[in-house]
């Protein structure tokens, strides 16, 4: 044990690892986890899903909600804290589908809790791999020294293991789920428990069945520690995790360990620092009398995430200059946070008291607020979301000398903009942490007023109600659908058979059936707009002609002509990564932006070096022939052009390119639409088939799987 209460990972006991999940309603326990790092749990999703009172195999993730975690002390005692979801990764089947009811085995059903209030000073377990033959102990998720199980690991070890159990003691049972699996000969957590092969019963009663030698008898299955590798290291959870002492050669510790010594010259007062810092960061403080090194001190400060913001917040105070001076060696080591632990736990706490429709438009206020920020990270939870943002540095448009103002802030300033009410805290929350960073107020000013004017501009224009239709091939001319209606607070899946195959006139009769169930907002006429998901295959698909074939019908029932519809292909935009922020850049200037045309001398290469770098080119018009047409229009949409337009037949390119030449880029799913009613009255006079590419990044679209898309996020 430090100073600081840093304790070390081989604690005698190993129930001590034992994190208890509790449900969130009865307080009774659910499961077990155990710590990553200072601040995160790993446990199951399902052992979430069960604290939350959701089905057990729930796939979408839990957003802001809540669960009790309790951690056991030194002394023997347990600490109870609030925990919400950092990342998710949902039960699933081995095609990405959502799992049966009934099921005995799945993949995925893994859930980083962060815990708010850092706990300090308790043990982080060791981690390694988990290997046949491994002899491991489970515990129920009440963490009682009694409930051990002693089982073995039997391979292969590969995306689950399976662990068999001794014959007397306690088995595997409910409760168990989430706790670690801890190998006394590696003094390591190996993998964590996930389900256990419950006796059978009979089908028709449900009573269980007399016992039978040819019984599997207590076997349970798990997943390795490393898997849970593969599963988290795309999410960079395990970067920082739980950071190792620094190199002793580090510049930062070096720099810090000055500005320690000059800061707190006496015993005295490095003892008062020392144990302010201690209080702001949760950990048990040492000595009273007997301070810690400045050395000591400023390992802490790189071991601990959020230690070097509650420092420079209890210097500013007194001596801002030593606050500017460790803040300046501190950004030299990727380990710091940006805010302090008080800081990080209010803002949660704003984020949860936000209304839904507010909390929907989070990633659009990131997009406005920083619109050359490349990507969004993929984890589900606003959890995820908060920590890519606190890792980016701050915008470029600081004065010579000025701390320039982080980006998470600006994010914040955005978010205010839309809250009403709420206002007003977010931005005494945003206030505190400038001013605790030395921000000039001029400086969060005027990206204040960024964000008030952009919050403006969206009222005065309304958002419109969209439906979006995946389309997958299913053979023969027939194709599978799903579907989702977004009213403006993100996509809601509207089907559920993603198994049953449709005609085209059956496809349309079932978009039809969805689009007759909305409500469009009374202040706005308009129609729904049809956003249809593709692949690079599917974007001459002509879903815009889809009609329904109904003798009793009164009217046709042209899907296109009806209604503004578009294709989006999701896997050219992001097909290369580097292009992202250019198609944020360009959507931002989409009233302002120019037109491409591309004529039919232009190659791909051509068209590649004149569109690479124009992020003023937000739309292009592709007017050549069909042969080399489909290149040059997916060559654009990897680069990143939100509005492409073409025609999918022969004869009437270049009508369409000279029609929608005179219609405004923002207006071109209505003109497209105008353009299809018109070729449906009279064919000679539109002899065109338009398509319209249409990649809005201000509004989501659901996490697709081309063979079998999940729920949206």
């Amino acid at each position: 044990m430090g100073w600081f209460g840093t304790a070390a990972s081989d604690v005698e006991d190993p129930v001590r690892h034992v994190v208890s999940v509790r449900g969130a309603e009865t307080g009774k326990i659910v499961g077990g986890g155990f710590l990553l790092g200072p601040a995160t749990v790993l446990t199951c999703a399902h052992v979430v899903n069960a604290a939350l009172d959701r089905p057990m195999l729930e796939p979408r993730s839990p957003g802001l909600g809540e669960v009790a975690v309790e951690i056991r002390d030194d002394a023997g005692g347990a600490r109870r804290f609030h925990a919400s979801v950092a990342h998710w990764i949902a039960p699933r089947t081995r095609d990405g589908g959502p799992v049966p009811a009934g099921a005995d085995e799945w993949l995925g059903d893994l859930a980083v809790l962060r815990i708010a209030g850092s706990p300090g000073g308790l043990p982080v377990p060791r981690l390694t791999a988990m290997a046949p033959g491994q002899r491991v102990t489970a515990w129920h998720g009440s963490g009682e020294p009694a409930t051990y199980a002693w089982l073995t690991v039997h391979g292969p070890v590969d995306a689950r293991a399976y662990l068999d159990g001794a014959p007397t003691g306690m088995a595997v049972g409910p409760g168990y789920s989430g706790g670690p699996l801890w190998c006394r000969t590696e003094q390591a957590v190996v993998g964590l428990v996930v389900a256990h092969f419950m006796p059978p019963r009979d089908r028709a009663t449900g009573a269980a069945l007399p016992h039978s030698p040819q019984h599997m008898v207590r076997r349970s299955w798990c997943v390795p520690w490393q898997r849970v590798q593969d599963e988290l290291h795309p999410l960079g959870v395990l970067d920082d995790a739980a950071p190792g002492a620094p190199d002793p050669d580090d510049p930062a510790l070096l720099l810090l360990t000055e500005a320690i010594e000059d800061a707190f010259p006496s015993s005295s007062s490095l003892v008062a620092g020392a144990q302010r810092l201690a209080r702001a960061c949760g950990v048990t403080p040492g000595s009273d009398v007997v301070p810690p090194t400045p050395q000591e001190f400023a390992v802490f400060l790189l071991s601990h995430p959020r230690a070097l913001a509650a420092l420079s917040g209890t210097l500013r105070r007194g001596a801002p200059q030593d606050a500017d001076r460790v803040l300046a060696a501190g950004g030299l080591s990727h380990t710091p946070k940006l805010l302090s632990p008080q800081e990080h736990t209010a803002l949660r706490g704003h984020l949860r008291t936000l209304p839904p429709e507010v909390l929907a438009r989070f990633p659009e206020a990131v997009r406005a607020a920083l619109p050359h920020l490349a990507a969004l990270p993929d984890g589900d939870g606003a959890e995820a979301l908060l920590d890519h943002l606190e890792a980016l540095p701050g915008d470029g448009r600081a004065l010579s000398g000025e701390r320039r103002v982080p980006a998470l802030l600006r994010v914040m300033e955005y978010v205010a903009a839309l809250c009403g009410p709420r206002r007003a805290a977010l931005r005494l929350w945003s206030d505190g942490v400038a001013a605790r960073l030395g921000i000039e107020r001029a400086a969060l000013g005027e990206r204040r007023f960024d964000a008030q004017e952009w919050a403006r501009s969206l009222r005065a224009r309304v958002f419109r109600v969209r439906v979006l239709v995946q389309v997958n091939p299913a053979g023969q001319g027939r194709h599978r659908l799903r579907i989702w209606c977004d009213e403006g607070a993100g996509p809601r899946q509207v089907s559920t058979d993603s198994v049953r195959s449709y005609s085209a006139p059956e496809a349309a009769r079932e978009v039809l059936r969805v689009l007759d169930s909305l409500t469009p907002p009374a202040e706005d006429e308009r129609p729904p707009l049809v956003e249809v998901l593709v692949d690079r295959a599917g974007l001459n698909l002509p879903v815009d002609e889809w009609t329904v074939r109904d003798p009793d019908a009164l009217v046709p029932g042209v899907l296109g002509v009806e209604f503004p519809l578009v294709v989006h292909c999701p896997e050219l935009l992001r097909r290369h990564g580097r292009f992202m922020s250019h198609w944020r850049s360009r959507w931002n200037r989409l009233d302002s932006g120019k037109t491409f045309v591309v004529s039919e001398a232009m190659d791909r290469e051509t068209i590649y070096s004149r569109l690479v770098n124009q992020l003023d080119t937000v739309r292009v018009c592709v007017d050549v022939p069909p042969g080399p047409r489909d290149g040059i229009v997916q060559t654009c949409l990897a680069l990143g052009i939100p509005v492409v337009v073409w025609d999918r037949g022969r004869d009437g390119a270049a009508h369409t390119v000279r029609y929608m030449a005179e219609v405004a880029t923002r207006e071109l799913p209505d003109g497209v639409r105008d353009y299809r009613a018109g070729a449906k009255a009279s064919p000679p006079d539109y002899p065109g088939r338009p398509v319209l590419a249409w990649a809005d990044a201000d509004r989501t679209v659901p996490r697709l799987r081309l063979t079998e898309p999940q729920e949206s996020t």
